[in-house]
């Protein structure tokens, strides 16, 4: 009987570090979250200059083609057609 007791205290504190390590790390996260201190940067005496950049190369423009009609034709009278060919066997 005390080492059914003794397992099940050692399986109680494992369950409860397995709770209370990631509530841990959580409150160390929220602690490092907060609002970056303030950063200035000074340009007075710094020339900014700049160009516009765009790609390299040519455009390209493609005339769109025509619609043509389908070279798929549907056929009406198909399902009669089979059963003719069925009859026929």
């Amino acid at each position: 009987m005390e080492k059914a007791t003794s397992k099940f205290i050692s399986q109680l504190f494992v369950f409860a570090a397995l709770i209370a390590a990631p509530m841990a790390l959580a409150d160390g996260v929220q602690a490092q979250d907060g609002p970056p201190s303030e950063t200035t940067y000074d340009f007075e005496d710094d020339l900014v200059t700049g160009d516009l950049v765009r790609p390299d190369g040519e455009q390209l423009i493609v005339r769109r083609r025509g619609r043509r009609a389908s070279l798929i034709q549907i056929r009406e009278h198909f399902i009669p057609e089979m059963l003719k060919s069925v009859e026929d066997l």
